[in-house]
């Protein structure tokens, strides 16, 4: 047998980059609430004392940005001076300004538009150009990879141990990271844990190493993959207390990664919080993950990674490309094909689909955009397995 590990990394709503993430795509819901052709770019930052929100907005609705990003942090959880970050008394600077004229001409009318052109879809181009990957595979039942899927998880469970007072001294900063053993590109075992969680100043170490292992290990980990070689680390320096901005800056779309599948797939770089979805770098990467995981439900495949490349201003993606990772049924070539013909990807029927006008986005923020089971978000269905199996004869 080849043995193999991967490892994939989780972090909680109280990190730095996630306070970002979370406050772009609060911002964004609240346009598209009142305004659900909104075009946003929303990118926040943050630091000690302060935060930041920059980028394009266009829209008809009038919403108070401070008020959101001040809501947002203290839901989070930095609501006291006490915890170094303050929703309630930060600075926030908003530096926003108009989608630009030039990137709006592409979206409204594609180049492949006319005027006498009956089908709408042709009509919106891509926002930007750039690729977008989409991934599936069976190693759980949400057909994500089972590394970040267990980190996502045990980041979850952290948080929901503090902000139900069952550990009240952890504080809103955290990550978590699993290493799975795979034999012959199967899990087998778990092979490390890894938690750290901030902390309140006079806990002990023994005691948080307890209750960690105790309220967040035991209660997520499964126990036929866990044994008596599972190494287990747990804030590994010894100390946490300082997190969130103060120990840290933080900025939205550093955590793209951590956003899809943990590494297991390629990345095409581009962030999705923050961004309506006229975007391509967030609703085709949405698309990618709705046709890899269908093509996996279907039975075509174990395994799937789906490529979509667009141009600025263009309807129809420039390339699809599937690899089954020597796992698929058909020819990598002939599900590509059989993926033209049953999905359209172009920006205007992807937003169709998979509804996404909708304020739904802060949602995803948190513990990945992908393997959520929430009826909100369309992509994850897999009502598209069947035109597949067609397709292609399986």
């Amino acid at each position: 047998m080849i043995k193999t590990l991967f490892t994939s990394e989780s972090v909680t709503e109280g990190h730095p980059d996630k306070i970002c993430d979370k406050v772009s795509d609060a911002i964004l819901d609240a346009y598209l609430k009142k305004d659900p052709f909104a075009r946003v770019a929303c990118e926040t930052f943050c630091t000690t004392d302060s935060l930041t929100v920059m980028g394009e907005i266009s829209s008809t609705a009038i919403v108070d940005i401070e008020e959101i990003a001040r809501k947002t942090v203290c839901e989070i959880g930095y609501d006291s001076d006490k915890l170094g970050f303050n929703g309630n008394t930060c600075k926030v600077d908003i530096k926003i300004k108009c989608q630009s004229p030039d990137i709006a001409m592409g979206v409204d009318n594609s180049a492949e538009y006319k005027a006498d052109d009956a089908d709408k879809y042709d009509k919106v181009g891509a926002g930007d150009q750039g690729m977008m990957f989409g991934y599936a595979c069976r190693d759980t039942k949400e057909l994500m990879p089972l590394p970040i899927s267990l980190a996502h998880k045990l980041s979850k469970k952290l948080a929901a141990v503090r902000k139900s007072g069952e550990l009240a001294y952890i504080r809103p900063d955290g990550k978590t990271q699993v290493t799975v053993e795979y034999f012959d590109g199967e899990p087998a075992r778990i092979e490390a844990v890894v938690v750290s969680a901030q902390h309140d100043e006079e806990i002990t170490q023994e005691q948080l190493k307890k209750d960690i292992i105790e309220q967040v290990i035991d209660k997520v980990m499964p126990d036929n993959l866990m044994d008596k070689d599972t190494k287990i680390f747990i804030n590994p320096t010894g100390r946490f207390s300082i997190g969130g901005p103060a120990g840290d800056t933080g900025l939205n779309g550093r955590k793209i990664i951590v956003y899809t599948y943990g590494g297991m797939a390629r990345h095409g770089g581009g962030a999705f919080s923050g961004k309506d979805p006229t975007k391509v770098d967030r609703s085709a990467a949405y698309a990618a993950r709705y046709v890899a995981k269908n093509i996996v439900a279907a039975g075509v495949a174990d395994k799937c990674e789906v490529q979509l490349a667009y141009s600025i201003g263009v309807a129809k993606p420039v390339s699809i490309a599937v690899n089954t990772f020597g796992t698929g049924k058909a020819d990598d070539e002939k599900i590509a094909a059989a993926v033209n013909r049953v999905f359209d990807l172009r920006p205007a029927a992807i937003i169709d689909k998979l509804e996404l006008r909708r304020p739904i986005f802060q949602k995803t923020t948190n513990y990945g955009h992908f393997g959520r089971e929430d009826s909100d978000f369309v992509f994850e269905k897999t009502d598209k397995k069947e035109e597949i199996k067609n397709e292609l004869g399986v």
